[in-house]
């Protein structure tokens, strides 16, 4: 993951996608747009536009930022995370390395998991089934 001086990212990314995306922060909970988004098609990712979730799987967890009980298949890669004085699995873009958030096994779905996701760290594509 990028720690910094990266232009690139810099001039195509908003300063809090930035933090982000590329150097691990987390949006403030409740604030992301896509937080009570609940419309039919697929979130990707901000950096590199590869498909992360399909809004089937994504559920209101009650924790402040956009949940999931799953990611497609082979668009995520998980990583140990003991920061803060935490046990965690961070979840980052398969493609491009983007930070996009946390997953935990406390989810209430089948599959039990709770991919816990920055909004700002994901685009959503509506398919033409989609209501507002």
């Amino acid at each position: 993951m990028t720690k910094g001086g990266d232009d690139k990212w810099k001039a195509s990314l908003s300063e809090l996608a930035y933090k982000v995306c590329r150097l691990g922060h987390t949006e403030p909970a409740y604030s992301g747009a896509l937080l009570h988004n609940h419309r039919c098609g697929f979130y990707h990712c901000i950096c590199c536009n590869q498909r992360l979730f399909d809004s089937n799987t994504k559920f209101d967890s009650g924790c402040g930022w956009p949940s999931f009980d799953a990611a497609i298949e082979g668009t995520v890669r998980y990583v140990a995370d003991q920061s803060y004085g935490m046990v965690r699995t961070e979840i980052r873009c398969l493609q491009c390395d983007s930070h996009l958030g946390h997953v935990f096994d406390d989810g209430p779905t089948n599959t039990g998991q709770r991919y816990c996701v920055n909004s700002v760290s994901m685009q959503f594509e509506a398919t033409s089934s989609s209501d507002e």
